[in-house]
């Protein structure tokens, strides 16, 4: 065991890569529950995203185009989720476990022929002189642009969820859909639009996996990532900032695992392997001990125009 090969510089870096994937898709399911929609179908969307936004990477040879191919494959399997929840009024959980199983088996249809291919790289955004300061430059400042697009998206939530009267109508929606329909309010293309903005961003947190984190396509790649997504909007208590620290807090818990394997720590490989999810049902536990969730009123309940 050699603890004296791991850079904490290199290791606080790759946390950043590690989190972003798990970021984006939480972000969006976050959106999506503040309107009240709770949609299961994170780790569906994140593996379509990733299997799509990689076959047009690949046949494009643009990192570009395969993440927005990627949100658009995201937010095509969301507006599914939608149409069958929002207007045939379906099971919100059970259609969300079936968006699931529907993205990971088309996901395998689609990504068979794309099985040992290299996906185009997508190069670094170094920032002038910032990525010259010792230490915080390689941790903060060099980093693709998908890293500072995600900071960015979670910015734009919180200020959009907090500042706009478009983030009033979406959280009135969300905490009593009846008395924000009598108010005049369309609650239904609100919560529409909230999944596609969801479905979109876990499309793009998949193809992240498959062009960024990997990068090739690899079946079930995603390995639970979407359902970490769901547990991080929980243990945010849907707060924007709090969705940044749970998928930084992941991200630094997979990164430290697979560094210590590679030093070659006395753990049982498969103990490791597991420690970022086993942290994940322990702060649930500890947030559910709690009792004050914070969840939207409306969470999960399905609309009626009439009642």
């Amino acid at each position: 065991m050699d603890l004296g090969q791991i850079n904490p510089v290199l290791l606080a870096a790759s946390l950043m890569v590690a989190a972003t994937p798990i970021l984006l898709a939480a972000i969006g399911e976050m959106v999506v529950e503040k309107a009240g929609v709770l949609n299961l179908g994170v780790e569906g969307m994140m593996i379509t995203g990733a299997v799509v936004g990689f076959a047009v990477a690949v046949n494009s040879g643009s990192p570009a185009a395969g993440f927005v191919a990627a949100a658009l494959a995201g937010a095509g399997l969301a507006l599914l989720f939608g149409l069958i929840t929002q207007v045939l009024k379906s099971n919100q959980v059970a259609t969300g476990l079936g968006l699931t199983l529907f993205g990971l088996g088309l996901s395998s249809l689609i990504g068979k022929p794309y099985e040992g291919i290299k996906a185009p790289s997508l190069g670094k955004l170094d920032i002038p002189l910032l990525s010259d300061i010792p230490v915080l430059g390689p941790v903060l400042f060099r980093h693709d642009p998908m890293v500072y697009l995600s900071l960015l998206i979670v910015l734009g939530v919180w200020a959009g969820l907090k500042y706009t009267r478009a983030g009033l109508v979406l959280r009135a929606v969300g905490e009593n859909h009846t008395a924000a329909h009598a108010l005049g309010y369309k609650v239904i293309r609100v919560r529409l639009a909230a999944i596609l903005f969801g479905g979109a961003s876990a499309g793009m947190g998949g193809a992240y996996l498959s062009l960024v984190r990997v990068p090739t396509w690899v079946e079930g790649m995603t390995a639970g990532a979407g359902w970490i997504a769901l547990a991080i909007v929980v243990f945010a208590s849907w707060r924007a900032g709090r969705i940044l620290l749970g998928a930084y807090l992941f991200g630094g818990v997979s990164v430290l695992q697979l560094n210590l394997q590679a030093a070659g720590v006395a753990i049982p490989v498969e103990y490791l392997s597991m420690s970022p999810y086993l942290v994940t049902i322990l702060v649930l536990v500890i947030i559910s001990l709690r009792g004050n969730h914070g969840a939207p009123g409306s969470l999960g309940r399905v609309f009626h125009a009439s009642s």
